[in-house]
């Protein structure tokens, strides 16, 4: 038996800004602004989501999941994770692992990060220590250093037996 393996890659951004709750790895994390998008502008899940899909070859969330559709309007991004994971089992594959990095200035992350994981892990169906969740800095560079917005990188193993 050999077992069929894909690696995907995901990328998301979205821009802070006021009157909006910050949603991190589907949790709500405490800070004076949120990250503004036609979702809950997770961009963790959706970064996570996007290098499911890839893997999958199911193209990438604004794909699946469009802008232009008010059925997703402020939809919770856990219930996207969902989805993908639901289309990904459609075409006979399960995730094997995520690597995932948030690149935010402020706020600090490391204290939400296992919550983050077990969340996440929950929703996908795999271990809490198969969901690896990393939080940097730009060194007050570019958007991210000016705190401008968030955002975050995945990669997602996917297999088939």
């Amino acid at each position: 038996m050999s077992i069929k393996t894909k690696v995907g890659f995901g990328y998301d951004v979205h821009q802070l800004g006021d009157n909006r709750d910050l949603w991190l790895g589907g949790i709500k994390i405490p800070y004076t602004q949120g990250l503004i998008g036609h979702s809950d502008a997770d961009v963790l899940i959706h970064a996570i989501c996007d290098a499911i899909l890839g893997a999958a070859h199911l193209r990438d969330i604004g794909y699946q999941f469009p802008d232009n559709d008010n059925s997703y309007l402020n939809i919770d991004s856990k219930i996207l994770l969902k989805k993908t994971i639901e289309l990904t089992k459609k075409k006979g594959y399960l995730v094997g692992n995520i690597d995932a990095t948030i690149c935010a200035e402020r706020p600090k992350l490391k204290d939400y990060i296992e919550t983050m994981q077990s969340t996440l892990a929950n929703i996908i169906g795999i271990d809490e220590e198969d969901v690896s969740i990393k939080a940097t800095t730009t060194e007050k560079l570019g958007f991210v250093g000016r705190k401008e917005g968030i955002s975050a990188y995945a990669v997602a193993l996917i297999y088939k037996e």
